[in-house]
């Protein structure tokens, strides 16, 4: 039984001049569907003319390209047509993300972008408001900033979480995506390093740590309380005093009370006291919580994974000491940049990277 199925892709202007008759051939050894099926990948223009000889003729400025892969698949017992097909490209060691979305699939040419510069954002009051989800008009932006220069993102929460507010694709929407501080790192989609604070602890004094904890908070008197005091993470402990499941307005009356009776810095005080022979952080973040974890194991974690830029730059809103993006604002490996909402982020990107 053989399948045939036709694949258009649309190459933007000057992206065409990384292309060559031989480097085409690279295309073929990447669309690779495994032992089970036989594939023949043939790539024409899309009105069926010869594209090597087009590819070798043409001049610059070189026009938009478009070309047609007729996929030839023998035995597709693994359903050839519902698969994700997501093939990362090297052509002269210029990187083309290939993303099949529906008939057509437009390519990046990230060659264009300027070599060595990355921008790092943080999520909550940086990419998004406080426990919301991004915006059409962010997710653009951000598609569009991506063309120029390398984007990340590094927040505190888990992955689930920041997928919750950027969109289940985040990981591969961004170049780099770093989860709890970057304690998890993804690029280009794939999982690269993790960080365990159970390992770090060791169950003693983890247990230690909890139990303290748990009790401060049943003995606090603060006007609501409902659950999920401690949420557990790969390499850090969130702490939350009105709990965790608490509806956005109660998260936002709170964020009020705390401001006025500095529920956490207190509690963080006594916690950082308690546990000094620990060698924690205890690092305030979002609306209604803070962070605990091994000094070190702050946001500029992530920059362990960044040696190949020359130039970081940060957003973040809670740059302030003892916000969740003080160290890697401060950093000296990064250029920081204090932001008040997402409007603001895209206006001071705009101004920097888009002028």
């Amino acid at each position: 039984m053989v399948e045939v199925h036709q694949h258009v892709l649309s190459v933007a202007p000057g992206a065409a001049k990384f292309f060559s008759s031989n480097q085409i051939q690279i295309l073929h050894l990447y669309v690779n569907m495994g032992p089970q099926h036989v594939i023949t990948v043939e790539p024409t223009d899309i009105d069926g003319s010869d594209l090597k000889n087009k590819l070798e003729t043409t001049e610059y400025p070189f026009p938009p390209l478009t070309i047609c892969f007729k996929f030839r698949v023998q035995n597709p017992t693994l359903s050839f047509t519902k698969s994700k097909l997501f093939t990362l490209i090297t052509l002269s060691s210029h990187f083309f993300l290939f993303r099949k979305k529906g008939k057509h699939t437009h390519l990046t040419p990230m060659a264009a972008r300027k070599p060595g510069l990355i921008a790092l954002f943080d999520v909550d009051g940086t990419l998004t408001a406080p426990r919301k989800g991004t915006t059409p008009k962010m997710l653009e932006f951000m598609r569009e900033l991506r063309k120029v220069i390398t984007v990340g993102v590094v927040g505190g929460s888990d992955l689930i979480k920041i997928s919750e507010q950027l969109g289940n694709s985040v990981i591969d929407d961004y170049d780099y995506v770093f989860s709890e501080n970057g304690l998890v790192a993804h690029k280009d989609g794939k999982l690269t390093g993790t960080e365990s604070l159970k390992s770090f602890l060791g169950d003693e004094k983890l247990k230690e740590l909890i139990n303290f904890t748990l009790h401060y908070i049943a003995d606090l008197d603060i006007p609501i309380k409902r659950g999920t005091f401690i949420e557990f993470r790969s390499g850090m402990i969130n702490v939350s005093p009105i709990g965790r499941n608490c509806s956005q307005e109660e998260r936002d009356e709170f964020e009020k009370y705390d401001k006025v009776h500095n529920i956490r810095p207190k509690m963080v005080s006594v916690l950082r006291e308690k546990f000094a022979h620990f060698n924690l952080t205890f690092s305030i973040g979002g609306q209604i919580s803070f962070d605990v974890f091994p000094q070190g194991w702050d946001k500029t974690y992530c920059l362990r994974y960044l040696d190949e830029f020359q130039e970081i730059h940060f957003f973040g809103d809670k740059t302030y000491k003892g916000g969740n993006d003080h160290e890697i604002y401060e950093s000296e490996r990064t250029v920081g940049h204090t932001v008040t909402s997402p409007d603001d982020t895209m206006e001071q990107c705009k101004a920097l990277f888009l002028s």
